[in-house]
């Protein structure tokens, strides 16, 4: 994390997540300093939107808070999002802070289009559902030339990646991603003809990113 993110996150008493539990273990990796004081809300507990409110009180009250994410950045594919909206609607500012984003870093590791993509975020659970849309992207890939990449979740990626395999067509690309920035970090382009041949990576409860690209 960028040196400035953690001068601000160090200057906070007050923060928004989904899980107090990760949040207060990633902010003793940041090196936050009073983590017995910290308070954190969970979002999940003021799941209806007109709720959101009650979460952002501090802000109102005039202190700063911080939003975190169990993974990711905050608000990108991620239920932060709706506190955003809250917030600017009763006039709080809100202040993005840099740091690693998994739809960035495969899009400049994966080879493809750079000056047009989509993130499509979660496909579809249901099997035949997520075939179409698997087959859609692949069909906007090819016409549009436009990189399109999602995610799942962690305990689904073995799943998804032989649907992709089964559904997409032997020329497309594929991107696959795992724990970027990581330990276990794999990052990397090739048909699902060639995949079919490479020895696949480990993707069994690891964060992954996938791209498609004609």
């Amino acid at each position: 994390m960028p040196s400035y993110n953690l001068e601000i996150v160090n200057t906070l008493n007050y923060f928004i997540a989904e899980n107090a539990k990760t949040a207060r273990a990633h902010l003793k990796t940041m090196g936050y300093a009073t983590i017995s004081s910290a308070l954190i809300e969970e979002i999940e507990k003021h799941a209806a939107r007109q709720n959101f409110i009650e979460l952002l009180k501090p802000c109102l009250n005039g202190y700063n808070m911080g939003l975190m994410s169990d993974a990711g950045c905050p608000a990108v594919a991620d239920p932060g999002a709706d506190i955003v909206t809250v917030a600017h609607t009763v006039g709080i500012e809100v202040i993005p802070l840099v740091g690693p984003s998994s739809i960035l870093l495969s899009i400049m590791a994966s080879g493809f289009n750079g000056q047009s993509f989509a993130f499509n975020g979660y496909l579809p659970i249901e099997k035949s559902a997520r075939q179409k849309k698997i087959k859609d992207l692949e069909l906007i890939a090819n016409k549009a030339q436009q990189s399109q990449f999602f995610i799942e979740t962690p305990y689904r990626n073995k799943q998804m990646l032989q649907q992709l395999f089964e559904t997409l067509k032997p020329n497309t690309k594929l991107f696959i991603g795992v724990d970027l920035t990581g330990s276990k970090t794999f990052a990397k382009s090739y048909t699902i003809e060639m995949w079919k041949k490479q020895l696949l990576p480990e993707l069994d409860k690891l964060p992954c990113i996938f791209g498609i690209y004609g």
